[in-house]
């Protein structure tokens, strides 16, 4: 079972959706002991930095992803939910992140000729051998929606990159914490083979 943490921040459906192409049960839930008894939990999200972190205060939730990064249970964030991971982002300063990981999240510059919001699909360079890339061909697309990147620390846990504007650190792995910028819920028959290889991380 996995467990979608509810936090009022969207997109819940569109990965419970996902998951259950790949044949996984998942539960969206903001309770702790579900979260917790859980063999996966995900945290997806859209929306801004500030708020999010306000709504998983609220729900204590906080405390609960700190719980669950520091057991050997799989954790994935998805768009926001990478964001809100590390130690803070640009567009809402002053405003501490889950610092689960270490690095920033910045404004994507603007640049001639590109759109920010980025929305669309991104090729990524693959890198560090990352697990939930495993079988996958080189340079997949997928697909992004978001105006803030990350800027990680440690570059030994950055699996994939991606080029818009500036360099960005789209997908990182630490441990038993995974997250990625892009979508992998709307990013067609690559983003369920990532979100499979998720999955069946700690699978026997």
């Amino acid at each position: 079972m996995i467990a979608i943490i509810d936090y009022n921040a969207g997109n819940l459906k569109s990965v419970e959706k996902a998951l259950s192409a790949i044949g996984c049960e998942s539960v969206i839930t903001r309770d702790r002991h579900e979260i917790l008894k859980a063999d996966k939990v995900i945290l997806p999200g859209v929306g801004a930095f500030g708020d999010a972190m306000a709504q998983l205060k609220k729900y204590e939730l906080d405390k609960v992803i700190h719980e669950v990064a520091d057991m050997d249970k799989p954790f994935l964030g998805i768009c926001l939910g990478l964001q809100l991971l590390f130690e803070g982002s640009d567009e809402s300063q002053g405003v501490e992140g889950l610092h689960v990981l270490d690095g920033q999240i910045l404004k994507i510059p603007d640049k001639e000729g590109l759109k920010i919001p980025h929305i669309g699909w991104n090729s990524l360079e693959l890198q560090n051998n990352g697990r939930l890339f495993e079988k996958l061909p080189e340079n997949p697309y997928v697909y992004f929606v978001h105006s803030y990147y990350l800027k990680a620390a440690d570059e030994s846990i950055v699996k994939a990159t991606t080029e818009y504007s500036a360099h960005i650190h789209a997908s990182v792995e630490k441990g038993n914490v995974f997250a990625c910028q892009f979508h992998p819920e709307k990013s067609s028959s690559i983003g369920l083979s990532i979100l499979k290889n998720f999955a069946q991380i700690g699978e026997a």
